[in-house]
């Protein structure tokens, strides 16, 4: 672990090389697990603002879910996540034909009807971040359903950082990203 300004930062994020690999693992962070994506409370009213646009694009069982559940829910924990189908995918899953997974958010936003791209939560994976009173925490979370992912990172020599540049830049600014390519850059000299 190191630190940047506010923020504690796990070495995985440098040693360790990720490439989503759609065509291995159809999307399968968005359809298994047991909770919807994380979100932000500023997330929650966006969503809420963006569903009428949103909605034409999810599937039924997407749009059953959200209508019963809202477009987020509050966890007993009292975490913000996006609703789940039945316990199971997020709501806003869509399928491509060659039944991938893919998201509601995201297709509305590159088709220029919403101009949020997707939570920061699934913009960032296969990093996590968690928000403290005085830092944040940013680990890199291992899941066996993207051992693929590793792979083709590692094929690609590709680590975790900068294959979620975008989204790091959006979650802490171009600054904080510039920084960590030094230290990274540091890391690997030595």
């Amino acid at each position: 672990m190191f630190q940047m300004g506010k923020t504690i930062i796990s070495e995985e994020i440098i040693d360790k090389d990720f490439v989503c690999n759609l065509s291995a693992c159809k999307g399968a962070c968005c359809i298994k697990g047991y909770a919807g994506a994380p979100l932000t409370k500023d997330e929650t009213n966006i969503l809420e603002d963006i569903y009428p646009k949103v909605k034409p694009l999810l599937r039924k069982e997407g749009i059953d879910a959200i209508e019963k559940q809202g477009t987020s829910i509050t966890t007993e924990f009292g975490d913000m996540e996006t609703p789940l189908v039945e316990g199971e995918e997020c709501a806003y899953v869509t399928f491509a034909d060659n039944d991938t997974a893919q998201c509601g958010i995201e297709d509305a936003y590159n088709k220029g009807l919403v101009d949020f791209k997707k939570p920061i939560s699934c913009h960032l994976y296969p990093i996590r971040v968690k928000d403290y009173t005085e830092f944040s925490a940013v680990n890199y979370e291992r899941w066996a359903i993207c051992d693929d992912a590793c792979t083709l990172g590692k094929e690609l020599k590709v680590p975790v950082y900068k294959f979620v540049k975008d989204a790091l830049i959006r979650k802490f600014g171009e600054d904080w990203y510039m920084e960590l390519e030094t230290v990274a850059k540091e890391k690997f000299k030595k």
